[in-house]
């Protein structure tokens, strides 16, 4: 891909991902175009179908979340660096509200990103689990796919994303509570 069409599909990510979080999945493709600089056109021609354009603004964010995992491990104990991943994927969950409902919609474009979603974001999370584990700093007994339901669940009755954090708080003193530590 040429430099420039990079800039612009990288453009029209970073776009979409604000105007959905303004004003949801179903904006205007002008507002999302207006705001990366970029003409309609060449938002279709990246992106033929709004629901390409959706999948490209989750699984950038879902690779940013996973990918922080690595970078929290290498610079905290493993129970600080599992805990502050826990609120960073409860910002994703919070933030994400609109983009489950349309990913949930039955559009085939979206088939597989329940099972990658798991797969990646379960595999980062599984690192930092086995890294406090071995510590001794929470309890053995977990399952990165059913903290990530956990985690989400709590998300989503909460009303507020400060509420979502303070629960996921709960819930990680609730994993060091029968450590061995």
């Amino acid at each position: 891909m040429r430099a420039d069409a990079r800039r612009n599909l990288d453009a029209l990510v970073d776009a979409a991902r604000q105007v959905f979080a303004d004003h949801g999945v179903d904006a205007p493709a002008k507002v999302v175009a207006d705001r990366a600089g970029v003409g309609v056109g060449t938002l279709y021609r990246h992106f033929p179908q709004r629901s390409d354009l959706v999948v490209a603004v989750f699984q950038q964010a879902v690779e940013e979340c996973a990918d922080a995992a690595a970078e929290l491990a290498a610079h905290h104990a493993p129970d600080e660096a599992l805990a502050r991943w826990l609120q960073r994927f409860t910002g994703f969950v919070a933030t994400k509200r609109g983009l489950a409902a349309a990913l949930q919609s039955g559009d085939p474009a979206f088939e597989g990103l329940h099972p990658w979603f798991i797969g990646r974001l379960g595999g980062a999370l599984t690192g930092l689990l086995d890294a406090a584990s071995a510590a001794g700093t929470i309890r053995s007994d977990l399952d990165a796919t059913q903290l990530l339901r956990a985690v989400a669940d709590l998300c989503h009755g909460a009303p507020t994303t400060e509420q979502s954090q303070q629960l996921v708080g709960v819930l990680v003193d609730g994993l060091r509570w029968r450590a061995t530590v």
